[in-house]
């Protein structure tokens, strides 16, 4: 029995076998072999760290833990600290009472915290009125007493640690005075305690007189300070020892420019005591001639007419206005 041939069968088409082979072929070529997926498949799943920077993502950092921190936080506070007190600002105790009332201070009682700022003086000398604080010279501290300090290592330096930024009295010798003549001008004090500087009375109303009135003992003989010196005396005249007596007085009681560490500008402490420091130029308010008195008050008056004049017009024009729209 003869079974029917295809219309398609190889015998048909002797080339067929051959065609439909190598497709079998080729689609086998194309199929990837399983090992070889899954190698490809494995490192497409990894993360690459160029593809993640490429596409912005960082691996995530472990943050560290507060007690790690602390540490370090302590001391970039106390090198600012200390690059700020030694270079911008400072904040010194006032410990006596020559600066009284300006500044408020004594041995047993809460002195005035103020805050004393370098760069003024980096650009200029100190001028007269200045509040200033400097190192003793020499004839200053020849007679001064060293405070006690403790025999603990660990005291001492809470005691450096605090006069640093403020909070205990510094280790050297510093004093806060007021500014009088600078180098080059004559300063002399006569018997009713009035200050003369270049042989003009000096008008100075920080002066304070504690217990008794000027009885002639402030009187100094007239003392030429060298340049590149300062003359300084304390607010409180009868109880301040300053230029007048430093050293025996004279020239022996000025104060090198060189020595002067800041100038006091505001009070931080106590909180009732908050405030600027005056520092009203001495010499410039040193009392004029009286015709030059009255100068001011010539010409408040001559400008008081115009002013006056002026008031007048414009409210007689609106007064003028007011009574056209209510008879309108």
């Amino acid at each position: 029995m003869v079974n029917p041939v295809h219309p398609n069968a190889p015998e048909d088409d002797p080339e067929r076998p051959e065609e439909v082979t190598g497709k079998l072929e080729s689609e086998k070529s194309e199929t990837p072999e399983p090992g070889i997926y899954e190698s490809r498949r494995g490192r497409s799943s990894k993360s690459d760290p160029d593809d993640e920077s490429e596409s912005g993502k960082k691996p995530k950092k472990k943050k560290m833990s507060f007690w790690k921190e602390l540490p370090i936080l302590i001391v970039v506070a106390l090198v600012l600290v200390f690059l700020i007190q030694q270079f911008l600002a400072r904040v010194y105790v006032i410990p006596s009472g020559s600066m009284e009332q300006t500044l408020h201070g004594c041995p047993t009682c809460q002195g005035d915290r103020i805050l004393v700022e370098k760069v003024t003086y980096y650009f200029t000398d100190p001028a007269p009125g200045d509040v200033v604080v400097f190192k003793g010279p020499g004839p200053w501290v020849q007679n001064e007493f060293d405070s006690p300090r403790s025999d603990n290592a660990f005291v001492r330096f809470l005691e450096q640690l605090g006069s640093v930024i403020g909070l205990a009295p510094p280790d050297e010798k510093d004093f806060v005075k007021r500014v009088i003549a600078t180098g080059g001008q004559t300063v002399r004090g006569d018997v009713d305690g009035k200050v003369y500087v270049n042989d003009k009375p000096l008008n100075e109303p920080y002066v304070y007189w504690e217990g008794d009135a000027p009885n002639g003992e402030q009187a100094f003989e007239p003392i030429t300070v060298p340049p590149g010196a300062l003359w300084v005396m304390g607010d409180n005249r009868n109880n301040s020892s300053d230029s007048r007596r430093q050293g025996g007085g004279g020239l022996n009681g000025v104060v090198p420019v060189s020595d002067v560490i800041g100038k006091a500008q505001v009070i931080v402490l106590p909180p009732g005591r908050w405030g600027g420091i005056s520092d009203p130029n001495p010499q410039a308010m040193a009392l004029a001639p009286a015709w030059q008195q009255g100068i001011p008050l010539g010409a408040g008056v001559l400008l008081a007419w115009p002013v006056l004049w002026t008031s007048r017009r414009v409210g007689s024009a609106v007064t003028r206005s007011f009574k056209g729209s209510d008879r309108k």
